[in-house]
């Protein structure tokens, strides 16, 4: 902010700067005349009466802060009066560095993403100080802590938008955001206002029904999913601060997902029941297929592939009590417990005969199989 200008009556050898909270820092800069040029601003700071150092935090201790906001803390004695030769400790680590602005304030600009979004950053001190808040409280402790909150559902659904892992483009109302770790983790707290809009004009209306913007819905949680499965992540579809690292780093590079968005939707008490594979606005294929015969339905809902099998064996129990184990199970997509997309060998299709997976026919689960990965969204419905 700028300077104000106060003009004295006189020379005086104290200056009040008025109601103040009972901790604070101003700039001043002072001329011994009116027509003379102002010295160099310089950082004044007051305190609180105590024995022992105090420091003030900016952010206020306990605050939120971003990923990469510059932390400050001023001391009421000279800095290596009070630390000595060490520097304060962040924890957990972060990339950045201290200085030290004037003989009393230390200050901590992290470089790259900063902190850890979802997390507690805390500065560790060499030696316990009295730490100050603007009503002049103050309390003993070698700590200081302040929350850094997770990335906003709302930047989150932009970025995967913009990363093609949604089936809707995004579009910023103003300039886009700047392809720097400092830009982008700001964002992400801060989210920009924008628009999103679907890609094609054919999307079934079962995928539609699942969007909400800027709220968790089975849309993101899919695409983060297969974000997670395709860099090597954990594919449990929650965005956590790896996650929003690789998808940020991504942002920067300019990558984007070259998969296309694929959707199943099963009918599942349709005469004959049916599958169809909808793929980047087309039909790829609709088959007739089997879903679970009574006592063991198929569940309603959408649900994302979580595991991807060329071939596997199935097991498990019988309706009657009884195990099977059914080996050579080809072109397996799980997506909701035990139930799965897969080929089996029957001798008729389009009917309830299944113990919950949906049953295709070989070539049908062949054709699939490459668009079904894991993160992708399988509707069951009536």
């Amino acid at each position: 902010s700028e300077l104000a200008r106060h003009a004295l009556d006189g020379a005086q050898r104290s200056v009040s700067l008025g109601d103040r909270p009972a901790t604070g820092t101003t700039a001043l800069a002072a001329a011994a005349r009116a027509w003379e040029r102002l010295g160099t601003p310089v950082a004044v700071s007051w305190f609180p009466p105590s024995r022992a150092p105090i420091v003030v935090a900016s952010p206020a201790p306990g605050a939120h802060i971003s990923p990469a906001e510059p932390i400050r803390l001023t001391f009421s004695r000279p800095v290596g009066e009070v630390l000595g030769s060490a520097d304060p400790r962040l924890a957990p680590s972060i990339p950045g560095r201290w200085r030290q602005t004037d003989s009393h304030t230390l200050m901590f600009t992290p470089s790259g993403y900063g902190a850890p979004f979802d997390s507690q950053l805390r500065v560790e001190l060499p030696h316990t100080v009295a730490v100050a808040d603007a009503a002049g409280s103050t309390h003993s402790t070698s700590q200081i802590e302040w929350t850094v909150p997770g990335g906003s559902t709302l930047r989150l659904q932009q970025l995967l938008a913009d990363a093609g892992y949604l089936p809707l483009a995004w579009q910023p109302a103003g300039a886009a955001v700047a392809l720097t770790p400092s830009a982008e983790v700001q964002a992400a707290v801060e989210p920009p206002q924008g628009s999103f809009s679907w890609r094609y004009g054919n999307t079934p209306p079962e995928l539609r029904g699942l969007w909400s913007e800027g709220e968790a819905n089975t849309i993101v949680k899919g695409a983060v999913m297969m974000f997670e499965n395709i860099h090597g992540l954990t594919a449990d579809g929650l965005a956590g601060a790896g996650v929003w690292h690789a998808l940020l780093s991504e942002a920067i590079a300019g990558k984007r997902h070259e998969g296309g968005y694929s959707y199943v939707y099963v009918h599942r008490e349709s005469s004959p029941e049916t599958m169809t594979l909808w793929h980047d606005g087309q039909t790829v294929v609709s088959s007739p297929a089997n879903t679970g015969i009574s006592g063991a339905e198929t569940e309603l809902g959408t649900f994302p592939v979580f595991e991807h099998l060329p071939e596997t064996t199935m097991s498990g129990t019988n309706p009657d009590g009884s195990h099977y184990s059914d080996p050579g199970i080809k072109w397996v997509s799980y997506f909701n417990g035990g139930d799965a997309l897969h080929n089996f060998n029957r001798s008729s299709f389009g009917t309830p005969q299944s113990l919950g997976c949906v049953e295709l026919p070989l070539a049908a689960s062949a054709q699939i199989y490459p668009y079904t990965p894991i993160g992708t969204l399988v509707t069951i419905e009536h």
